[in-house]
């Protein structure tokens, strides 16, 4: 059966775009632009199998779909600014056997203009074509939330913003297929603009609540309370809640490298979250010596090391540095997470907790990381020496909270 659709980069952008597609009917035609982080379940693989999903064996067969979407993964290069090699590699892939009428749309988190200024040339100077004349040319933020139930691409309205109006409604025509609401954008550097909008929102309030965190911590207020009772406002008042570290995907954006001057509150945003991990070991320190104990030498055991949960998925995870930081301390440390049978830091294997509670009760500190739905917290509280909770998981007076 020929394609429909063609999703180019098979990570964790392309992967829910491609089981929206084949859920929604639609054949589709995968193509990987190198090693992606996106993974299936043996069971979902066989369901996008039967439901008429397959692999491209070369890139000859991107030229025979109606419609390209882009998914290839952006990530923060050494200098700050999104590396687009990936969206390069992908857009001269497409772009030697782009035929006249298909509709190509990026997803790829991108600054505002990359749609008009990086990728219509490549398109073009590649195939020959003119993009808004000959083939259509769209941009399209994703909005995968990985894990959550409530919204799916199915119920979460697609935002679109065309090379033209004509882009914008072929564009609209494809998505129209796999979610209940399209929202037309003016253009695609508006669409760009929305996806940096709706990640920097999310980092600039986890940072305030962060900060809410520490300055709550030296007051001797209950974070948690006060946010249970102030996300009962029902109008200007949106719940965020602290943690070790800020991970996933989606990286905030200053725009200071692409126009010259930055975005000051999501710079600040940024500095915020980053000490997050910092701000983990110094409490660490404080109780381990608060009963009598150096973080030299102490047994730590660190609960769930990715960065949402109840995935895999360690992307962005504070895991990582916390890990670190602690070894230069010269603590010995295990972790446990019943999704990462195996983890490394700095290529070195942590040692894997086999037996949760009997680890628990043999470290000198339990840090929870990430409250997978697994972890019986109560028991936790009950079998660890010295627990801190970093995510607000644990029942009131069980654990030191954040």
């Amino acid at each position: 059966m020929p394609a429909d659709l063609a999703v180019i980069g098979l990570g964790h952008l392309g992967l829910p775009l491609a089981q929206a597609a084949v859920a929604a009917g639609i054949p589709t035609l995968g193509y990987k632009t190198g090693p992606e982080a996106g993974s299936l379940t043996a069971a979902e693989l066989r369901r996008m199998l039967s439901g008429g999903f397959r692999t491209a064996a070369g890139p000859a067969e991107l030229g025979r779909v109606r419609t390209a979407v882009i998914c290839a993964p952006t990530p923060r290069g050494a200098d700050g600014t999104l590396d687009l090699s990936q969206v390069e590699a992908a857009a001269r892939t497409l772009a030697a056997r782009l035929r006249p009428h298909t509709t190509v749309i990026l997803e790829s988190p991108v600054q505002p203009g990359t749609t008009e200024e990086f990728l219509r040339p490549l398109l073009e100077e590649g195939s020959g074509l003119q993009a808004g004349r000959d083939f259509h040319l769209a941009y399209s933020p994703s909005r995968v939330d990985p894990g959550n139930r409530d919204f799916t691409p199915a119920n979460t309205p697609k935002v679109i913003g065309g090379l033209t109006p004509a882009c914008t409604e072929s564009a609209a025509a494809f998505y129209s297929r796999l979610t209940d609401k399209v929202v037309r954008a003016r253009g695609p550097r508006e669409a760009e603009t929305v996806q940096l909008l709706e990640t920097n929102f999310r980092h600039v309030n986890i940072a305030l609540v962060n900060e809410m965190a520490v300055l709550c911590h030296d007051l001797g207020v209950d974070l948690w309370d006060v946010i249970r009772c102030a996300e009962t406002k029902p109008f200007g008042f949106q719940a965020f809640r602290p943690g070790p570290g800020v991970g996933g995907h989606a990286t905030p954006q200053d725009l200071r490298g692409h126009t010259g001057h930055a975005l000051r509150m999501v710079e600040l945003a940024q500095q915020v979250n980053n000490h997050m991990p910092q701000y983990v070991i110094q409490r660490a320190a404080t109780l381990l010596n608060e009963h009598g104990k150096s973080a030299r030498g102490a047994r730590v055991l660190l609960l769930g090391v990715t960065y949402k949960p109840d995935l895999a998925d360690q992307q962005g995870s504070p895991a990582q540095e916390i890990a670190i930081r602690l070894m230069e301390l010269g603590a010995s440390v295990s972790y446990h997470d019943p999704h990462v049978p195996s983890w490394s830091v700095l290529d070195r294997p942590v040692p894997r907790a086999d037996s949760l509670y009997e680890a628990a009760a043999d470290a000198d500190l339990t840090i929870l990381l990430q409250q997978h739905r697994t972890y019986d917290l109560q028991g936790l509280s009950v079998k660890a020496q010295l627990l801190l909770d970093t995510r607000g998981a644990t029942p009131t007076g069980a654990a030191h909270r954040l």
